[in-house]
C-alpha cells in the first residue's frame, strides 16, 4: 500500500478531471465514485507512509526471563 500513493494521487487526479470537468456524459457518476475511491485509498497511503515507517532507530532487544 506504501508503494503505490503515487499511482493513488495520479489515478485520482484524472478521474477527477474526466468525471468534474468535461460535463455530463455517461459515465461521469460512475468516474466522479472512481475519484471518491481513489482519493481515500491516496489518503490512506499516504497516513499509512507516515505512521508505519520503517525506522533504522529500532532495534530488537532480548530480554531475559
Amino acid at each position: 500500500m506504501k508503494e503505490k500513493s503515487i499511482t493513488f494521487l495520479v489515478l485520482a487526479l484524472v478521474t477527477g478531471v474526466l468525471g468534474f470537468a468535461l460535463g455530463n456524459f455517461t459515465g461521469s457518476q460512475i468516474l466522479r465514485v472512481l475519484f471518491i475511491v481513489f482519493a481515500d485509498l491516496f489518503v490512506v497511503s499516504i497516513l499509512a507512509k507516515g505512521l508505519f515507517s520503517n525506522s533504522t532507530q529500532l532495534k530488537k532487544v532480548k530480554v531475559r526471563k
